[in-house]
């Protein structure tokens, strides 16, 4: 995971004392002792339930 990438503060307590963990995204908070991973998951809305998918080129043919 790339440098800009890094939380600013633990999604549990909301301190800053982060550190990197081994593993792809991993992190450990000094404060509240817990360890959590980040994973980007997309860009734009998601989709709304039941809601019909887009068409692509692929399905008009």
């Amino acid at each position: 995971m790339s440098e800009r990438a890094a939380p600013f503060y633990c999604p549990y307590c909301g301190e800053e004392r982060l550190e990197p963990r081994d593993g792809e995204g991993a992190w450990f908070c000094r404060d509240c002792v817990r360890s959590f991973q980040l994973k980007f998951l997309g860009v734009g809305r998601p989709r709304e339930a039941g809601a019909p998918r887009p068409e692509t080129e692929e399905s008009h043919r």
